[in-house]
């Protein structure tokens, strides 16, 4: 530990980047994991890549306070970049409950802490256990440990404000509604037409409440079309994994100036 005392201004500007990119990204921000073994977990993994470095001690002075901001907007914007596009399957379950009737019936999201769809919430389980599965969550540490070569530490002034990085930020949130659409379109297009063979039966037979035979028969045909396209949806999922972790490659990238 003694090597450490004379360049502790570098292994503190690794934490700030590790701590902020687990505050946001996904399965290891959850609040379910206590602050406790996040902090800890983000210090032995910075201490592991304090190793990894051969650059000379920082003064602390005013350069040193803007880079501690630089290092810290890096992993916020890093961890979003993840978020933003795994939480794909939270709005495609999301159009998937109003169209079965469970739009009224919302759950607390272990991660945000503010109420989220069923379907949405079964879908985010879903999402998560297929990136345990794949080995994405050593993706994600390799994506935090690898952003030093794209954006080294001493770099003062990434490419925030760029066009690049606008442009990348709007086709990432197209391609995020485009991902959820496409998830939610076999279910969403079979209850339509279940809700228009309703609408016909109701117009038909006066005498039945369609009201409420209508509920049980959309979830049922639900449930029925989401077990017959759970392996699709597994396999969007995985493609979505896969695009979460270009996608941060591609920021990186951008930000570095690359």
């Amino acid at each position: 530990m003694t090597e450490l005392i004379p360049k502790i201004s570098i292994l503190l500007l690794i934490f700030v980047r590790v701590s902020a990119f687990f505050v946001s990204v996904p399965l290891f921000s959850y609040r379910t994991i206590p602050p406790q073994m996040r902090i800890a977990f983000a210090f032995v993994l910075s201490w592991m890549m304090y190793y990894t470095f051969s650059i000379e001690p920082i003064p602390f002075d005013g350069n040193y306070i803007l880079l501690v901001l630089k290092e810290a907007i890096i992993g916020l914007m890093l961890g979003l970049t993840a978020y933003i596009i795994i939480s794909a399957v939270q709005i495609a379950g999301g159009f998937i409950d109003f169209q079965m009737g469970f739009a009224l019936a919302n759950i607390v999201d272990p991660q945000t802490g503010a109420q989220s769809p069923l379907m949405g919430q079964f879908f985010n389980f879903l999402a998560l256990l297929t990136l345990l599965a794949i080995n994405g969550h050593h993706l994600l540490l390799d994506g935090i440990f690898y952003s030093y070569q794209f954006m080294p530490m001493e770099q003062f002034f990434p490419n925030f404000g760029s066009e690049e990085t606008v442009d990348f930020i709007m086709k990432m949130f197209v391609a995020v509604f485009a991902v959820a659409f496409q998830m939610s379109a076999p279910i969403v297009a079979t209850l339509f037409l279940v809700t228009i063979a309703l609408g016909i039966t109701g117009k038909t037979v006066p005498q039945m409440n369609i009201f409420v035979i209508g509920f049980p028969i959309k979830i049922a045909v639900g449930f029925l079309v989401l077990i017959v396209t759970m392996a699709v949806m597994v396999e969007v999922m995985q493609s979505l994994i896969e695009m979460m972790i270009v996608q941060l490659r591609n920021l990186m990238v951008i930000l570095g100036g690359a």
